[in-house]
């Protein structure tokens, strides 16, 4: 038995429908995901086609409404950690990351956008015939999304954007683009959404080499003078920074289990390479400090993802904090780093050859405690959020 079904097994907020989802999403992984990984790491993207797959294994449309392609009957937020749990198995970020990538995208058009928009968008999106970006981070702007500085200017019946957006996921390969513009004055109040075809004149991509999330392809997005028709606004105008907070609050949340669901992958690897090695004349968890080493690791991340599966039940009833979230991305990202240091101190050697899944994990720890809003701008919203700004 894994380490996350002991855990589903003992939990209150799991029942035999998610172990059902956790059976099906692995038959996926181990048939259409496992063999070839290691190809999609090195090629720095994943085959078009394994988004068709993944929705005809019902994996991209778990929790989406029916009415576009999805199916959210009976699923809640824990039949999605399941998945994401599951999708952790090969021990490569980039596969979640890219795969996903609607996770983040395609939210902001389902609560704000018009309904022809969600008819035009979503089914397509969900059938894993199209690909959709979140265009968020700018080149200077890092966390400070109300500084953004992309500017969409209404012209009659379109918008004329200009400006550029860094770090976006599934960029190169992207058919649309949710993107956060400028459309009034400074600050919070003047942002705006656009839905954005990557294939409007003016548009160009440029692709970012990365310490990991290898097989998920990152790009820095330009605009130079792109037309977009106004009825691709999502929501208002100058409404579109609540959209955005909106969206990150289910992020980090993800992310934060998605750091344990790899936390639990480098420690099985670590149990079972302690299993095998044998040092000293005695397979190596044979030796009290490795028992110990390991024990504790679980100590971190049973506590950790005790506060996961307690955030995710507020965020179901409506009753989860911003400061929550913020503070639980740090915790999981902080536990993450712990775990996969220690476990490639398990592996030794063997932790700093391509190959193994601790190294990879290793490598993709960065990206997780600085995507999403950093440590410490998290740490400061929650701060802000609990106690008040400064004088």
């Amino acid at each position: 038995m894994r380490l996350f079904d002991r855990w589903r097994a003992r939990s209150p907020f799991y029942d035999e429908t998610h172990e059902a989802v956790a059976q099906s999403v692995r038959r996926f992984i181990e048939t259409e995901v496992n063999p070839y990984i290691d190809q999609w790491e090195r090629d720095g993207m994943l085959p078009r086609e394994l988004h068709v797959k993944a929705a005809k294994a019902g994996v991209l449309g778990l929790g989406y409404p029916e009415a576009y392609g999805g199916h959210s009957e009976g699923f809640d937020i824990f039949h999605s950690l399941t998945q994401s749990e599951e999708m952790a198995a090969p021990g490569a970020g980039g596969l979640g990351a890219s795969l996903m990538t609607h996770g983040i995208g395609l939210p902001p058009i389902l609560a704000m956008g018009s309904e022809a928009m969600k008819q035009r968008i979503a089914p397509e999106v969900l059938s894993g015939e199209k690909i959709i970006s979140l265009c968020i981070t700018e080149p200077g702007g890092g966390s400070d999304v109300a500084a953004l500085r992309t500017h969409a200017q209404r012209k009659g019946g379109h918008y004329v954007v200009n400006g550029s957006k860094m770090f976006i996921t599934s960029g190169m390969r992207a058919d649309y683009m949710t993107v956060a513009v400028r459309t009034g004055g400074p600050g919070m109040g003047g942002i705006s959404l656009l839905l954005i075809e990557s294939d409007r004149p003016g548009v160009s991509r440029t692709p970012l080499e990365k310490m990991g999330w290898h097989c998920s392809d990152t790009a820095a997005i330009h605009f130079q003078d792109v037309e977009v028709p106004a009825e691709n606004l999502i929501g208002p105008e100058n409404g579109g920074f609540l959209g955005i907070m909106r969206n990150f609050n289910s992020e980090r949340l993800g992310m934060a289990h998605g750091c344990m669901a790899m936390a639990r992958v480098a420690l099985q690897e670590a149990v079972d390479w302690a299993l095998e090695r044998q040092t000293f004349g005695k397979p190596l968890i044979g030796h009290q400090s490795i028992r110990i080493k390991l024990a504790d690791l679980v100590r971190q991340i049973d506590a950790t993802q005790a506060w996961v599966d307690l955030l995710a039940h507020q965020h179901r009833e409506g009753t989860g904090e911003p400061a929550s979230y913020a503070m639980l991305k740090v915790q999981a990202t902080r536990t993450l780093e712990a775990v996969a240091r220690e476990a490639a101190q398990v592996l030794g050697g063997a932790s700093y050859i391509r190959g193994s899944k601790v190294e990879r994990i290793y490598r993709e720890v960065r990206v997780n405690a600085i995507g999403g809003g950093s440590e410490e701008v998290m740490l400061d919203l929650a701060g802000r959020q609990m106690f008040g700004g400064t004088r």
